[in-house]
């Protein structure tokens, strides 16, 4: 009796296999990655319809279409599109790369934010503000984040690594680099200072193509590559004895999740700042929308823009005439997650 309950309350799953694709369906995955599509270009749409003066949502779809009038299509796809562009990938990368970490780590507390990697990108794009460098805030912000996880990977390692290990190092990690940024920009000037720390708190004002074009290129190489690792991270998701008994190279997958998770959170970092709780707080929403074993990367990249859209939105309206930081809105929204996800992990013991 108790196993056939259990077998009715487990999500339903289907095999594909259709040469040279074979895998698990899952219907109510599926299900959810739809909503969260239409609610995305929902938010889009609102997004861009929201400013100094209101665009009809029609008008909206008609400019992004190519129809309108001239000036609607200006303000529509010339002054607004970029920035809610920005936004949009910078959420998506942000809760694909969480998926990664905490599937990887098997931590759900293990995100970019939590264990020192945004904060290194932001201190090597911050070095190079203040001391003029001519490398793009791209490449800064790519070895910044490569620097702070291969530290944090060396030194939470011991015979392998634990899910707690590895969010105690990130957060000492993530300390020195925060002081390492403070440094700079005490040392910069007040110019300098000032733009930086706008930058640091997450922040889509301002932001053009040229922040969501390398974002965009970098997210249509790096997603395909979170897709095709998800059956290795459901695998890891088991443990590594198990996954290296199933014939899983357990540190190749590893090395490719790294690589992959600090690529994405590089590039959104670089574009729209080190925007607080999305990687954390998106692919938790997700996990439980799918009911899923581990946060579905898909799904997480879609609750992440979606994420960052309606605060960019609540940013802009929330104050008369004042248009605060992205960054402090989701903090404000992620904050209650981190201390559900606390509480539920001191409970249960889950967090590794």
């Amino acid at each position: 009796m108790a196993a056939r309950d259990a077998a009715a309350l487990a999500p339903r799953t289907f095999r594909l296999a259709v040469p040279p694709l074979s895998g698990v369906l899952r219907p109510r995955l599926v299900l959810v990655v739809a909503l969260l599509t239409v609610a995305t270009c929902a938010a889009l749409c609102w997004h861009i319809a929201v400013g100094e003066f209101t665009v009809p949502l029609p008008d909206v779809a008609r400019a992004l279409l190519g129809g309108g009038d001239p000036g609607t299509r200006l303000v529509v796809t010339e002054l607004r599109l970029p920035r809610a562009m920005a936004g949009l990938l910078a959420g998506a990368a942000l809760g694909v790369s969480g998926a990664l970490f905490q599937t990887m780590t098997r931590n759900p507390l293990a995100s970019p934010d939590m264990i020192g990697l945004t904060q290194g990108a932001g201190t090597a794009v911050a070095a190079g503000a203040v001391f003029s460098l001519d490398t793009g805030p791209q490449l800064l912000a790519l070895v910044g984040a490569l620097v702070s996880a291969l530290l944090v990977y060396a030194l939470s390692w011991r015979r392998g690594t634990t899910g707690y290990r590895v969010i105690l190092v990130g957060i000492g990690v993530s300390w020195v680099c925060t002081s390492a940024t403070d440094y700079l920009l005490a040392r910069g000037s007040a110019h300098q200072a000032q733009s930086a720390t706008g930058w640091l708190v997450g922040n889509l004002n301002g932001r053009d193509w040229q922040q969501a074009g390398p974002l965009a290129v970098a997210l249509a190489v790096l997603l395909p590559a979170a897709l095709l690792l998800g059956r290795q991270m459901r695998v890891l998701h088991l443990g590594d004895e198990v996954a290296a008994g199933l014939g899983t190279r357990v540190q190749t997958v590893r090395g490719a999740i790294l690589l992959t998770g600090v690529g994405l959170v590089a590039f959104a970092t670089a574009a729209a700042g080190p925007v607080a709780f999305v990687a954390l707080a998106a692919p938790q929403i997700a996990l439980r929308l799918a009911r899923t074993s581990a946060p579905p990367p898909l799904a997480a990249g879609l609750t992440g823009a979606l994420m960052v859209l309606v605060s960019d939105v609540a940013a802009r309206t929330v104050l008369p005439d004042t248009e605060l930081p992205v960054g402090i809105v989701t903090g404000v929204l992620g904050a209650p997650v981190l201390l559900r996800l606390l509480v539920r992990t001191n409970r249960t013991g889950s967090g590794g």
